[in-house]
């Protein structure tokens, strides 16, 4: 009698067709792949170049495991170790949120804040894997960033991100702006705006709660942020937030209200208000 054929998936488009069958994401199934086989995630040609060919016995048994768990809910970033945002590629585990590709726009306007200062000082709050602070000195090189976080499990992420990118970051465990310095050019955030029962929070349950919940309406922590930051802000200087879908005009009111000049908010990629800020001048 002839030996049953192996059902096992045993080329890369085997494997993808099953992540399909089991209901996962065509791009998550291809970076869960390579991650598999040992390869880095932007590779993703070279699996349809190789879509035949065979695999190592174990490519399989390591992808199913990797496809259970993220289709039970966990990030891909956590599952493969690592994030892109605004091109650098960021090693991220459960310490840390997941770098979101809405926050570039934060970064894109921080950017434009201190374009025309030399050795501008920044300071990035709830720095999580350090990706706005990253972000800014990688395209400024001459910029003083810092970072801070109250979390000291997320700053050990931060500051191994910082040592491989060999980026000059300083980091500090801080409850936002406690201990923070003066005269800063800039003060730029993506704090915790979820509010506290929201139904998407479900979705979120693999990502730390303490860096996506702020209160009974999300707003908690901006509101400690905008009271505190003329105390740090150089004349002229900028302070920038992140924020939910539907808070742009609650965060403007805010800033409008403890006296910051050209309120204003920016949109994402979609269209939405994603960040909102203001310029502090000392005389109105």
């Amino acid at each position: 009698m002839s030996a049953e054929p192996d059902p096992r998936p045993s080329t890369a488009a085997q494997i993808l067709a099953a992540a399909a069958a089991l209901g996962l994401d065509r791009l998550d199934a291809q970076l869960l792949l390579l991650h598999a086989l040992g390869r880095p995630t932007d590779q993703r040609a070279w699996l349809l170049a190789h879509d035949t060919d065979p695999l190592p016995e174990a490519a399989w048994t390591a992808c199913e495991a990797l496809f259970r768990r993220r289709l039970a809910g966990e990030p891909v970033a956590y599952l493969v170790g690592e994030k892109e945002f605004h091109g650098l590629g960021l090693r991220v585990d459960a310490r840390v949120l997941v770098p979101r590709p809405d926050t570039e726009t934060l970064v894109e306007w921080a950017l434009q804040c201190v374009d025309a200062r030399t050795a501008p000082s920044v300071l990035d709050l709830g720095t999580g894997s350090g990706a706005i602070a990253l972000a800014i000195q990688h395209a400024r090189p001459d910029a003083r960033v810092t970072a801070v976080d109250a979390s000291a499990d997320a700053l050990e992420v931060a500051q191994a991100n910082a040592a491989r990118l060999g980026l000059p970051v300083r980091f500090f465990q801080a409850d936002w702006l406690d201990g923070a310095g003066q005269a800063l050019d800039l003060i730029v955030s993506n704090p915790p705006y979820i509010v506290a029962g929201d139904p998407h929070l479900a979705a979120l349950r693999h990502e730390p709660l303490q860096a996506l919940v702020s209160g009974s309406d999300g707003l908690d922590d901006i509101r400690r942020i905008v009271q505190a930051a003329p105390g740090h802000l150089a004349e002229g200087g900028w302070l920038l937030l992140e924020h939910g879908y539907d808070q742009a005009g609650a965060v403007r009111s805010l800033l409008a209200a403890r006296g910051f000049a050209e309120v204003q908010s920016r949109d994402d990629l979609a269209g939405i208000a994603r960040c909102s800020g203001g310029i502090w001048r000392t005389v109105k």
